[in-house]
């Protein structure tokens, strides 16, 4: 039975996207291709609220954040986490041999500006990563506010996961002088999984130039080089099909739905839900910085999540358990991408029947 997805990706994509994934190829070399990624980066540009260069990887978002902490990296790296992919970043860090520190923030809690500015104020860093959107927690961090402390340490690069936020909600990455803002295209943006999609700016690119040990398919640079070299061509072949779906999809986001309707209509879910949660369960995140695009419910009635998700199943419909120790104490709705008010309401409903 095909399923609607509400966990916190891949997500249910609309037939009108997938019909566009099996368009036949074209030649990764051709004029054509780099017209076509060259009209994906001028809408990502918008999506981002960015002027700088837009990098495309054929890799999930970790690729790209993987990329961002060995690339950019010359002296040591400040990797903030509000859960289990701020942890990530910090594994990768390590398991690339880059200098690192991880600054946790108890679970469920955000990010807060001291704890960053107690960090940069050392020193020791020249790369700072945050995660806006944690998908394990439900928290949303105040980058808006943490953005004013990283402005006052130039040297400093920031690199921001948005990998479970962009497209549903606003994030002004120049305003917030983001340097490399990081995405993937299996959660807000409605898409099947299997390409990233990173802004890169000046900034990035000069200290990646200082940076000997980069890797080499992740490396952010050369995917720059190649793009500003090659008239928007990439080092590696580039996932065509998910090219031209995005390119499809991003019409719609911007023209025919609007920016400011989709970030409207993530929000009224993002409400809707935490008011039921808050009726029948509990929120796991403090509430000023639950996300708005996933919630993150605390299992207060102690409720078997498991054998729920199993008779949502047979209803056609999924959601998450909670995430590594969160397992069984919480679970995860997410209100992302193409998803609807109605569906969701659909869904809520269907759980206390079942609880009932």
């Amino acid at each position: 039975m095909k399923k609607k997805l509400f966990i916190p990706g891949p997500v249910t994509v609309s037939p009108d996207v997938l019909e566009k994934m099996g368009t036949q190829m074209i030649g990764h070399r051709t004029k054509d291709a780099s017209e076509l990624q060259r009209r994906i980066s001028d809408k990502m540009r918008k999506v981002m609220y960015t002027e700088e260069e837009i990098l495309l990887s054929t890799t999930s978002g970790s690729g790209l954040m993987e990329g961002a902490v060995q690339s950019c990296t010359k002296k040591r790296a400040a990797i903030f986490s509000v859960g289990a992919f701020g942890d990530r970043w910090y594994k990768m860090a390590k398991g690339n041999n880059v200098p690192a520190d991880l600054f946790q923030s108890p679970m469920g809690k955000h990010t807060t500006p001291e704890m960053v500015e107690e960090a940069l104020a050392s020193g020791k860093y020249d790369l700072v990563t945050i995660t806006h959107n944690e998908t394990s927690t439900g928290i949303m961090n105040p980058v808006k506010e943490i953005s004013k402390v990283i402005r006052k340490y130039p040297d400093v690069v920031f690199a921001l996961d948005t990998v479970s936020s962009l497209g549903g909600v606003k994030i002004p990455f120049d305003e917030w002088g983001v340097d490399i803002g990081i995405t993937s295209t299996q959660k807000c943006l409605g898409l099947p999984p299997g390409m990233a999609i990173a802004s890169f700016s000046k900034k990035a690119m000069e200290r990646a130039r200082e940076v000997e040990h980069r890797g080499f398919y992740l490396d952010l640079l050369s995917l720059y080089d190649t793009i500003q070299k090659k008239d928007y061509q990439y080092p590696s072949t580039p996932s065509i099909s998910h090219m031209y779906a995005l390119d499809y999809q991003l019409d719609k986001i911007l023209n025919r739905e609007g920016l400011e309707n989709r970030f409207n209509r993530h929000r009224e879910m993002a409400d809707h839900v935490r008011s039921w949660a808050k009726e029948h369960f509990e929120l796991f995140a403090e509430e000023p910085y639950a996300s708005n695009t996933l919630t993150t419910v605390r299992n207060t009635r102690g409720i078997n999540v498991k054998e729920l998700n199993r008779k949502l199943g047979e209803r056609g419909y999924a959601i998450s358990n909670g995430y590594g120790d969160l397992k069984e104490k919480t679970f995860r709705i997410a209100h992302m991408a193409d998803t609807t008010m109605e569906e969701v309401k659909e869904l809520l409903a269907l759980i206390e029947e079942l609880m009932e």
